[in-house]
């Protein structure tokens, strides 16, 4: 692929995407961060550049891949002078932060101005995937930004999996998040009752995984748990700020979600304790009797 591609927020996410585009033999020339040393090593690593300005990063890219925290970064990279959107005709910025929909709108809308393509590529993934390529992707935009877009979204992904219009990708994956939450603060309750109780959690985990309480948390955290190894995948700080992101849809729809609220609450609780750094499994330290964090 003759086109080039930068990358604007290269922490876990980004950097193994970077690096996985590198691998395929695409042209990665520009990378930003707004922790300049992480995006400086990786530059030197795969053979980019480092551009402290983001209007440089656009300038020496066709298509500008960004990974931001949230909804405040995202509009910081996107307007005010000395933005993304400086130079930015004919370019293609592929969003891949799970986000507000609002935001990844408001962001089509300023891009269009400038005559510039966006496409939201959320993923359902961790930092594996993002190394191997095997991300699962939910996107949405226009279609000839899809289809722009579609030979390095193939490069990252086993699945790219079209939605609809801008905002749509980012609803549906404000959902996926919202359930993994609380499928992930209902486990950590059961194996914390089980453990009180006296049972074997070897095969606790071991029944669930043949029963209805069987889910992907219950292969990716269910271990972690026990052993109260929270090496950070997915951060509490973000399942609180996607569980936040769903609520909000469903208070603009008018509906109630208790368990997603409770959950919420959950992490948002292992905020406050500054645990938000921990991967999500972390909030089985809320609930395991005896563990310092229990309440």
């Amino acid at each position: 692929m003759s086109e080039r591609i930068g990358f604007v927020g290269v922490g876990r996410m980004g950097a193994n995407m970077a690096r996985r585009l590198k691998d395929q033999n695409f042209n990665v020339t520009a990378v930003h961060d707004v922790y300049a040393p992480i995006a400086e090593s990786l530059a030197e690593e795969i053979g980019a550049t480092y551009y402290d300005k983001l209007s440089l990063v656009t300038k020496n890219a066709d298509i500008i891949i960004t990974v931001v925290t949230d909804d405040k970064s995202m509009k910081a990279i996107f307007s005010g002078t000395g933005s993304l959107l400086a130079r930015a005709h004919g370019r293609l910025f592929i969003n891949c932060a799970t986000l507000s929909p609002s935001i990844h709108e408001k962001v089509e809308e300023w891009a269009a101005k400038h005559e510039a393509q966006t496409l939201e590529a959320c993923m359902a993934s961790s930092i594996t995937q993002a190394r191997e390529g095997t991300l699962y992707l939910m996107c949405a935009g226009k279609q000839e930004a899809f289809d722009r877009a579609k030979p390095v979204l193939d490069a990252l992904s086993i699945t790219n999996k079209y939605i609809g219009d801008t905002g749509s990708a980012a609803k549906l994956k404000a959902l996926v998040n919202m359930v993994m939450n609380i499928n992930t603060a209902g486990l950590a309750e059961g194996l914390g009752l089980a453990e009180a109780m006296g049972l074997d959690l070897g095969v606790v985990r071991e029944v669930f995984s043949q029963t209805g309480a069987n889910s992907r948390v219950l292969e990716t955290d269910g271990e972690d748990m026990v052993i109260k190894d929270h090496e950070c995948y997915f951060s509490a700080d973000h399942a609180a700020k996607d569980s936040g992101i769903a609520l909000k849809l469903a208070d603009a729809e008018g509906l109630k979600l208790p368990l997603a609220k409770a959950t919420f609450k959950q992490y948002e609780k292992m905020k406050e304790l500054d645990l938000g750094e921990l991967d999500k499994s972390g909030v089985a330290e809320l609930t395991f009797k005896g563990r310092t964090l229990h309440s």
